[in-house]
């Protein structure tokens, strides 16, 4: 079935989704954010999707999520209930419990010093699954019993750690369960975070608020308002998790989007239409009139986001993923996918009343022909009367001396390794599967890097979405983007059935030059976005035992699975019968493509 074809069967051809979209109360331009703010946002019915209930903006106020530091800390994932909304009744969630600080969604900010050890010891205190009916257990390593008992595993993700630390997906930590984890913190200060990564239901658990922040300090990055680098400090630094959600009338979460797909069964992704900043619905932010340093997170399951200001004000990207930039990034807009952190200066010292923080990025279009449309708003940013900071945008970041030594240059590669994200089955009605290397998880064609060595991946994405590609373990640089014809590559190069590795060489079907990555993507990175119909071409250095102080493939326990989770077989692979695990994940950022099933394993090799 074709593009066409299927549109016509579903009723949602060009002219029907043209019409789909947002109305507000007042002034919504579509495309341009709102020419003034709404007192009522709320999606124009589609049958072909779910849509919360309209809700009134900024009813609401956030303020920085608590701080818990220290070298050794203990952490609980718990089930919560928490208000999203004033409207509407607290809602069934999970959180992180760290120490003393107990939110009812999400977790603390965590901040830990650089070549400073934290060691981290989490117990599983979980009850029933906020979204038990919508587990699929034929997913690879779903279980029925997760249900009633899910599992966590905690993800340090940025984060250079052994593996038995780095939250492998099967190293899973079952009900009144513990585990400890050992962050070395043998890096520059950067903008990490951590996230539940349980084979199967990362996203459901995710989704019902396993994530936080993580900020590595270092000497330079103090973040105390005396630090070497002049940045804003204390008030005036706040972490925004930024998530995009759908609600049920009752104020519950749906994790389900669209009736197309039954419940109970995986949706391949989906685009939210309530934007959320740190569980708060479009809150009001009050802010000081002055410069503001914002730790933002793209933590939502799917969609990309084009980040801009209503009145689409200059702001500056200072860091992204692993740490600083050289030099501020002045723009007006940032694009975000899933998993991607920015480190952003806003000076709001001239803004008059209040500012929006739109989002205008189309849906993919395995969404956008179920007829979504892009989520408008995050917050509202209300300036008030009092004097904020009011130091001046760092002229440079990286110099040495006070500041940290300038990003080295792009390193030549001594091998250039080709994975493909493609879609192995024809297009059909949502959900549609994909895969990294036409592979899946469990298949034993995995990527063996060798130690020491520099390599350029080039992402060949044959899809007609975007995928943000994570690697576990290492950051890298973005050399660029360039476009490929597609149909010719796979006419030429006809995919095997799933199982047999597909990484066909894209540089006889080139359409274009390479782009080079935006400004704010030129430092040390952890995820890329692949965009679709491109070969996305990173370097990846691979380090040695030596230098991370710990040996990257040494081989740890898998936990003993309990009586009540029954082990069993998925896509034909046994899960839960080895006993031991070896090495880290790559993967797509959308948590249901990674949950099945774009993800596969790699080991870093001697």
């Amino acid at each position: 079935m074709d593009r066409r074809t299927l549109l016509r069967a579903l009723g949602v051809g060009g002219a029907a989704t043209a019409g789909m979209g947002w109305s507000a109360t007042v002034g919504f331009g579509a495309g341009q954010g709102f020419a003034r703010e709404p007192a009522r946002v709320t999606a124009i019915d589609n049958p072909l999707l779910f849509h919360s209930p309209p809700m009134s903006p900024f009813r609401s106020t956030v303020e920085r999520p608590p701080t818990v530091s220290g070298t050794r800390l203990t952490m609980s994932a718990v089930t919560a209930r928490h208000r999203f909304h004033p409207d509407h009744a607290p809602a069934d969630t999970f959180a992180y419990h760290v120490d003393n600080a107990a939110p009812t969604y999400l977790g603390p900010t965590i901040e830990a010093q650089a070549d400073e050890t934290t060691t981290l010891t989490v117990t599983n205190r979980l009850t029933s699954h906020p979204f038990a009916r919508d587990i699929d257990t034929s997913l690879h390593g779903a279980d029925e019993a997760y249900r009633t008992t899910p599992p966590i595993v905690v993800h340090l993700h940025g984060g250079e750690t052994p593996p038995d630390s780095d939250g492998h997906a099967e190293q899973l930590v079952h009900r009144n369960e513990s585990i400890t984890y050992r962050f070395p913190n043998r890096q520059q200060a950067g903008h990490f975070w951590y996230h539940d990564h349980a084979m199967g239901i990362t996203r459901a658990n995710v989704y019902a608020g396993l994530a936080g922040t993580y900020l590595l300090r270092d000497r330079f990055d103090t973040g105390t308002p005396d630090n070497p680098l002049g940045l804003p400090a204390g008030e005036f630094e706040m972490p925004l998790i930024l998530q995009e959600k759908i609600f049920r009338e009752d104020g519950a979460m749906s994790l389900r989007s669209t009736p197309v797909v039954s419940e109970g069964s995986w949706e391949g992704g989906a685009v939210g239409d309530v934007g959320l900043v740190n569980g708060a619905v479009w809150p009001d932010i009050p802010v000081a009139r002055g410069l503001y340093r914002f730790r933002a997170i793209n933590a939502t399951s799917y969609s990309v986001w084009n980040l801009h200001f209503s009145n689409h004000m200059q702001f500056w990207v200072v860091g992204n993923d692993g740490g600083l930039l050289d030099a501020p990034v002045p723009t007006n807009a940032i694009r975000m996918s899933p998993g991607e952190r920015y480190d952003l200066l806003v000076d709001f010292s001239g803004v008059d009343g209040s500012v929006l923080l739109c989002n205008d990025e189309a849906p993919p279009f395995q969404a956008a022909m179920l007829g979504a449309v892009a989520m408008p708003l995050f917050c509202r940013f209300t300036v008030g009367s009092a004097r904020g900071f009011n130091g001046p945008v760092p002229a440079t970041l990286r110099a040495g001396g006070r500041t940290p030594d300038p990003l080295p240059p792009l390193p030549t590669p001594t091998r250039t390794r080709t994975v493909s994200v493609s879609q192995p089955y024809a297009l059909r009605v949502p959900p549609a599967y994909m895969a990294l290397n036409n592979l899946r998880y469990t298949d034993p064609d995995i990527e063996m890097p060798k130690a020491g060595t520099v390599e350029r991946w080039d992402i060949v994405n044959v899809t007609d979405d975007p995928h943000p590609i994570h690697l576990h373990l290492v950051m890298f640089r973005i050399l660029g983007r360039q476009p490929l014809r597609t149909v010719e590559l796979q006419a030429t190069h006809i995919q095997p059935p799933l199982g047999v590795k597909w990484t066909p060489d894209p540089e006889p079907f080139l359409a274009g030059p390479l782009m080079p990555p935006a400004p704010w993507e030129a430092g040390w990175k952890d995820t890329v976005r692949a965009d679709r119909g491109t070969v996305t071409r990173i370097l990846v250095r691979f380090p040695t035992a030596d230098e991370l102080g710990f040996d990257p493939d040494a081989p740890f326990q898998r936990p003993a699975t309990p009586p009540s989770v029954a082990t069993r077989t998925s896509h034909g692979h046994a899960t839960g019968a080895e006993t031991a695990l070896q090495g880290y994940m790559w993967h797509c950022h959308i948590l249901d493509h990674e949950d099945h099933e774009m993800m596969l394993r790699y080991r870093v090799v001697s």
